[in-house]
C-alpha cells in the first residue's frame, strides 16, 4: 500500500491542518542544510484545539475494550513495518543518523507498538480479601485522561512510539509535540496511525518552533492529566514545576552521564566492541551512550590503543551514503559544545589520540581523549557527541565511586568475567539501567528509565501501561447472605 509519508500539515482531530495564521517553518538536513519540507508553526491557540480534540475523544476511546484498542495498534504496527525503509530514509534526512541505524530504530519503535498491542488486553485489577463478610474490595486500573507527550530529535520515532503506544493501549488520548528539528518523522507516524483507523482526536501532532509557550500550555492546562517528556534535565525540572500547579502525573526521561567500566579481567575484544556500539550510535547523541570510559590500570595499555584504532576507522559522512557509520551532529550548537569540551580537556592535560575538531557540514570524527580527570568538563557534563573520555582507576571501590559521582543515574555499563564482582558492582551502581558485558541494553520488554536527576517513571516492559493509569479502589457493601 503506497502512502505519502512526507506531510506538510499538522494533525489535529483526525485532519491535516495549517497553523491558524498559516505560519510555517522549514525542516532541514543537518548534513547540508538542504530543506526537506515545511510544516506549520502552531501557536498555543492551535495547541488548545488539539487538547480540546483529545478531551472530546477520550470518553469514547477510554470506554473501548482492550481488544478493540489492541486491534488498532496491531494495524498501526503492521503499517510501520511495511513502510520501514521509507520511514528510515526520512529519519536519516531529518536527524542525520546512518541509514542502518534508522532502520534499526524503526524496528525498535515498532516493537513498542507491538508490545503495547499485546498489553492492551491485560489491564488487570485486583480483588482484595475483605475482613467483612458482606463486602468485596476491588482495585481498578483506569486511563488517566489526556496525555501530553513531548519528544526529542535524537530518536524521532522510537521516543514517540514508546510514549504514545502505552498511552493509547491504556485508553488515554494524546497530544504530541515533537522536536522542531524532526517533526516530519512524527507526522509520518501519524499518517500511518490515521491509515490504521485511529479515531479522530485520539492522537494529535502539534508542530511548532514555540517550544516554551506550547510546552507551558501542555504542562499547565487542567484538561491534560499527564505529561511525559524526554529531554534535558533542566527542561524536565521546569515541566515538573509547571505540572505541579494542577498536580499532573509526570514521566521524565532526562539527561545521563553513563559510566562504562572495564575491569582487568574483562574480555578485551568484547569490551572494545561494546564501547564502540554504545558510544558512537547516532554520533554519540544518545542519553544512554557511554559518556565516561573508566579503565582499570592493568588492562589500559591494551584497551586504549584498541579503542582508539577502532574509533579512527569509523567512516564519517551523510547517513544515506553506503558504509557511513557516523553522521553529522544535529546543529551548530551541538558542534560548538563538543569542541568546547574537547578544548577544555586538552587544556587541562588530556591527550588527544584521534579526532578532535569538526569538518564542514557538522561532521565530527570519532574522538578519543586519554588521561581525563574527574575535574574536566567532559567527565562532568553529558557530551552528546562522538567523544570518548578515558579515565584510569585502580580498585573496584574506586571505579564505583567514580561512576556514581554524578547527579545523573540513567544508564551504566561494566565488563568483567568475575561472577561475584558482577553482582557487587551491579547492585552498587546508582543507575536505573545497567549493562553487564554489553553496550546495548534497550528493548521494549524491559523498563527504561533512570534514578536521581535522570528522571521519574519507566517506559516499556509490563510496567508501561501503569504510567498511564490511575488506581481506583472500590468497596462494595451489602453483599451478605440472605
Amino acid at each position: 500500500m503506497a502512502i505519502d509519508l512526507l506531510k506538510n500539515l499538522a494533525y489535529i482531530n483526525g485532519s491535516w491542518c495549517a497553523a491558524h495564521e498559516n505560519a510555517t517553518f522549514p525542516v532541514t538536513d543537518p548534513a547540508n542544510d538542504a530543506v526537506i519540507g515545511t510544516v506549520p508553526d502552531l501557536s498555543p491557540a492551535d495547541t488548545d484545539r488539539a487538547i480540546a480534540a483529545a478531551q472530546a475523544a477520550f470518553a469514547d476511546w477510554s470506554r473501548r475494550t482492550g481488544l478493540e484498542r489492541a486491534d488498532l495498534l496491531w494495524r498501526w504496527h503492521a503499517l510501520v513495518v511495511e513502510h520501514a525503509r521509507q520511514l528510515a530514509e526520512l529519519m536519516t534526512r531529518e536527524c542525520g543518523k546512518p541509514l542502518a541505524e534508522s532502520i534499526g530504530e524503526v524496528r525498535y519503535g515498532a516493537s513498542f507498538i507491538r508490545w503495547c498491542a499485546e498489553e492492551a488486553r491485560r489491564g488487570y485489577g485486583e480483588v482484595v480479601p475483605s475482613e467483612q463478610q458482606d463486602r468485596r474490595l476491588l482495585v481498578l486500573r483506569q486511563p488517566v485522561g489526556v496525555v501530553s507527550a513531548i519528544t526529542p530529535w535524537n530518536f524521532p520515532m522510537s521516543m514517540i512510539t514508546r510514549k504514545v503506544s502505552p498511552a493509547l493501549a491504556a485508553g488515554c488520548t494524546v497530544v504530541l509535540k515533537p522536536s522542531e528539528e524532526t517533526p516530519l518523522s512524527a507526522l509520518a507516524l501519524a499518517a500511518l496511525a490515521h491509515e490504521a483507523g485511529l479515531p479522530p482526536g485520539v492522537l494529535n501532532v502539534v508542530t511548532t518552533t514555540q517550544a516554551r509557550e506550547v510546552g507551558q500550555l501542555l504542562s499547565t492546562d487542567p484538561r491534560v492529566r499527564k505529561v511525559t517528556f524526554t529531554g534535558s534535565t533542566a527542561v524536565g525540572k521546569q515541566i515538573m514545576a509547571l505540572a505541579a500547579g494542577t498536580v499532573k502525573r509526570v514521566s521524565l526521561e532526562l539527561g545521563g552521564n553513563a559510566p562504562f567500566i572495564v575491569f582487568d579481567d574483562a574480555d578485551l575484544e568484547a569490551a572494545v566492541d561494546g564501547a564502540i556500539a554504545s558510544k558512537f550510535r547516532n554520533a554519540g547523541q544518545t542519553c544512554v551512550c557511554a559518556n565516561r570510559i573508566l579503565v582499570q590500570r592493568g588492562i589500559a595499555e591494551r584497551f586504549i590503543p584498541a579503542l582508539s584504532e577502532r574509533a579512527r576507522a569509523l567512516r564519517v559522512g551523510h547517513g544515506l551514503e553506503e558504509g557511513v557509520q557516523l553522521g553529522p551532529l544535529i546543529n551548530d550548537r551541538a558542534v560548538a559544545k563538543v569542541e568546547r569540551l574537547v578544548a577544555d580537556a586538552v587544556a587541562q592535560g588530556a591527550r588527544l589520540l584521534n579526532g578532535g575538531s569538526a569538518r564542514a557540514g557538522r561532521f565530527f570524527p570519532a574522538t578519543v581523549l586519554a588521561g581525563v580527570t574527574p575535574d574536566m568538563a567532559c567527565f562532568r557534563e553529558e557530551i552528546f557527541g562522538p567523544v570518548v573520555p578515558v579515565t584510569l582507576f585502580d580498585t573496584e571501590e574506586e571505579a564505583i565511586a567514580l561512576a556514581n559521582d554524578t547527579p545523573y543515574g540513567l544508564a551504566a555499563y561494566f565488563y568483567t568475567r568475575d561472577l561475584a564482582r558482577s553482582w557487587r558492582v551491579a547492585e552498587a551502581l546508582a543507575f536505573g539501567m545497567v549493562g553487564l558485558n554489553t553496550g546495548l541494553i534497550s528493548t521494549a520488554a524491559a523498563p527504561f528509565g533512570g534514578m536521581k536527576e535522570s528522571g521519574i517513571g519507566r517506559e516499556g516492559s509490563g510496567h508501561a501501561l501503569e504510567e498511564f493509569t490511575e488506581m481506583k479502589y472500590l468497596a462494595m457493601a451489602g453483599l451478605g447472605a440472605r
